[in-house]
């Protein structure tokens, strides 16, 4: 057994403790290092892939079709101002073994002329039930209280591929009295859910495809691209391949034994990021400015005011002493004229390659409403400082 001295073993125990401090200190340093570098990263949007394209093949097919609502409680057409309403109101009772072709005047206000349009679902079986939206032709006032009578529903071949009929739901009303009227809503259009049933199917044999074409919601080269890369990484053989910037083309490879609907489902959960281009989009009927992330803009003065003149009348009235023989009252006009040049506005300097917060704080700044926002853009985009495409809707 070794001893040891006093002085030796108070030696010890400090560099133990030492040892024990720079070891905390090391531990602690990497931490912040390594937080720096996670809080210093930029923010990805990563969206999923069926988010961003749409599948060959899978998409929906509009239906229309005309028919009559009955049980109305007068809030029809006038068969005298819809004459189709009536001659199909004839039609329809001649169907049903009822004879009113003789009949001169037919009165009723309780029957409206409706279009019928549905979307028929990818891959929808028969049998199976859609909704349908329903919207008045003629007159009439309120579709509340309304049965569609049964309604064939065509497609753009003019082939019938649904039959549609059921109670209406309608969410706005209206009603009225001798000296006024409140509407609410829309009460000549509503809705029938599950109100259509599937008589025909539209063939499509997704299965025994070899390829399919992945079409991009948002065109982009980038973005093209980056789903070609994700998908190659996830199935291996090189299967994808971009043609254009909304297109990405994606084959079965030899030797897979799974179906390509099976190889399209194990793909469409992937995470991407999609690109876009700087844009600014501009409603300059609502005064919106919409403005994506990758706006810049270049050194650029900006100066905003306007020559505001505001004219008052105040007339003043202008009458005799009290006990006066002479003199009369009159009405003496005054006029205040005020002329504002927005002298407190100044030049103001947006400095190069700013971003979209940075632009939008110095228009901010200077006070500047969505109307003239709207002016600003599109005179920094006539003097080339904006790198961005302008919208106007």
């Amino acid at each position: 057994m070794m001893l040891m001295k006093v002085d030796d073993m108070q030696d010890f125990a400090l560099d133990a403790f030492r040892f024990r401090i720079s070891s905390r200190l090391f531990v602690f340093g990497l931490l912040v290092v390594v937080l720096c570098f996670i809080t210093t990263q930029p923010a990805m949007s990563n969206s999923r892939l069926k988010d961003l394209v749409n599948v060959e093949g899978v998409r929906e097919n509009q239906l229309v079709g005309y028919g009559l609502v009955v049980g109305l409680n007068g809030t029809g057409d006038t068969l005298r101002n819809a004459p189709f309403t009536q001659q199909s109101l004839q039609a329809m009772l001649e169907r049903l073994g009822v004879n009113t072709r003789d009949a001169r005047n037919i009165k009723t206000d309780n029957i409206a002329a409706v279009i019928v349009t549905a979307d028929l679902p990818a891959f929808a079986r028969q049998g199976n039930r859609i909704d349908i939206q329903v919207s008045t032709m003629g007159d009439a006032k309120d579709l509340r209280g309304g049965v569609l009578m049964v309604t064939p529903l065509l497609g753009a071949d003019g082939e019938v591929y649904a039959v549609a009929q059921g109670p209406i739901a309608v969410a706005g009303f209206a009603a009225s009295g001798s000296a006024a009227s409140i509407t609410r809503g829309v009460p000549t259009a509503g809705r029938i859910a599950n109100g259509a049933i599937v008589e025909r199917e539209v063939p499509f044999t997704f299965a025994s495809m070899d390829e399919v074409h992945l079409s991009l919601k948002n065109p982009d080269f980038t973005t093209a691209h980056r789903i070609a890369n994700a998908i190659n990484n996830a199935v291996p053989g090189n299967v994808a391949q971009m043609i254009d910037p909304s297109t990405v083309l994606m084959r079965r490879p030899a030797g897979y034994e799974k179906s390509l609907l099976t190889m399209v489902t194990s793909i469409e959960h992937l995470m991407v990021t999609p690109d876009y281009p700087a844009k600014v989009v501009i409603d300059d009927r609502s005064g919106i400015i919409v403005m994506g992330a990758n706006v810049r803009v270049s050194t650029v003065a900006i100066a905003q005011g306007n020559l505001t003149i505001r004219i008052s009348e105040t007339p003043m009235v202008s009458q005799p002493s009290p006990f006066s023989d002479q003199g009369e009252t009159v009405v003496v006009p005054r006029t205040d004229i005020e002329v504002d040049t927005d002298d407190q506005n100044r030049l103001a300097i947006v400095q190069d390659s700013v971003t979209l917060q940075d632009l939008v704080d110095g228009l901010n700044a200077l006070g500047v409403g969505p109307r003239d926002m709207i002016s600003i853009l599109q005179a920094i985009k006539a003097a080339g400082a904006l790198q961005a495409e302008i919208e106007v809707m």
